[in-house]
């Protein structure tokens, strides 16, 4: 096989598709990405067998059909250092790769392309599309409330809801929740859930653009695959249930505190630097159009700030982990939040103060 492409062109596919894959590997050919030459294409698939991105790029100069796979990371590595608008052609002699750009020339090793593993397809059962920019602020919204690492696996990941022609994003670590619904006309009224594994995740966002292109996704039973014009993503489902969310959001708050978001968050950020490093608590004390900040540490030292609110129920005094306050405001757009809390011992739910397609949940903290 045998193709030419200018570095720019390769440069980006490649980067995405080098994302998927790990360094460290149990499989030789799991480090490396799968290039295929058919016509005037040339596709890049990377895998670690739970994720697969392929990536497609046509090609403008006459190209030699085949494929062959070659390390990931060293050739993005060689793309990366190799001047702008320079030309490259990799041709595959003696089962290497030769890959020559003006003056510099490369050999590497490479692996048959009948060892790469692809992500098994089970059967699609349910089509849909929708923009790339909405999904992408969906799951912008929701996947910092994902666990990591945590023994409940179902956790670790992003349940995707269909219901009633809408798409619901929901992720949560125990501590806090957080959920976005946009209307995405899906044409299937009853409830259909699955649960995408935190790495899907990421990867699938760092695919989505800003325009509102469509993507399209296919919902198998043990897999979701999305399809944008340049790339196909699949990953493998969590095979688990997400626990039921719905009883998770407060009920009858009464006490409801409306404050700029960007105040809220630059004083957040403030008496954080003070709260203990460990348990990253902070004090919320309300009353009248006041809300009292305050964080203390291990040392002694301490930090206070006043802000005003709109409020006007009874004093209440209630810890939080700041971080995780923070966090909510950091992906809201909305100048104004709204903030409903009933008890010291009740959860905070917190979303925008004209909207409320985003809803978060944090659980207060005893201090």
């Amino acid at each position: 096989m045998q193709f030419t492409i200018q570095r720019e062109a390769l440069l980006k596919p490649l980067q995405l598709v080098a994302g998927v894959v790990e360094r460290r590997q149990t499989l030789p050919v799991l480090s490396n990405v799968l290039l295929v030459v058919d016509g005037s294409t040339l596709s890049l698939t990377g895998t670690d067998l739970e994720v697969e991105l392929v990536g497609r790029i046509q090609l403008e100069e006459p190209a030699e059909a085949g494929e062959i796979t070659v390390p990931a990371r060293k050739l993005m590595d060689i793309c990366k250092s190799l001047p702008d608008e320079v030309a490259l052609t990799l041709k595959v002699e003696d089962n290497k790769a030769v890959i020559k750009a003006g003056r510099s020339r490369f050999t590497l090793a490479t692996l048959p392309a009948s060892d790469f593993p692809n992500v098994e397809e089970g059967p699609g059962s349910m089509t849909f599309s929708v923009n790339q920019n909405k999904l992408r602020r969906l799951i912008e919204r929701t996947s910092f409330a994902m666990a990591q690492q945590d023994v409940r696996y179902y956790l670790n990941g992003m349940l995707l809801e269909i219901n009633k022609g809408q798409l619901r994003a929901v992720a949560t670590d125990g501590h806090r929740m957080a959920m976005c619904t946009l209307d995405a006309d899906i044409d299937y009224q009853e409830r259909y859930q699955l649960i995408v594994p935190r790495k899907g995740i990421l990867e699938l966002a760092r695919l989505l653009g800003e325009a509102d292109d469509l993507v399209s996704i296919v919902l198998g039973t043990h897999h979701i695959r999305a399809t944008t014009g340049d790339f196909t993503f699949t990953s493998k489902l969590v095979d688990g249930k997400f626990p039921d969310y719905e009883r998770v959001l407060p009920r009858g708050g009464d006490k409801i505190v409306l404050a700029d978001r960007q105040v809220l968050r630059n004083a957040f950020s403030r008496t954080a630097i003070l709260s203990n490093e460990k348990y990253r608590g902070i004090r919320l004390m309300l009353s009248d159009s006041m809300l009292k900040i305050q964080a203390n540490n291990p040392e002694q030292e301490e930090a206070e700030e006043d802000i005003a609110v709109e409020y006007n129920g009874s004093a209440l005094e209630i810890g939080f982990n700041v971080s995780y306050l923070l966090d909510v405001m950091n992906v809201l757009s909305n100048e104004q939040i709204k903030m409903i809390l009933s008890d010291a011992n009740s959860s905070a739910l917190v979303q925008e103060s004209e909207s409320d397609d985003s809803v978060y949940v944090v659980m207060p903290m005893r201090l």
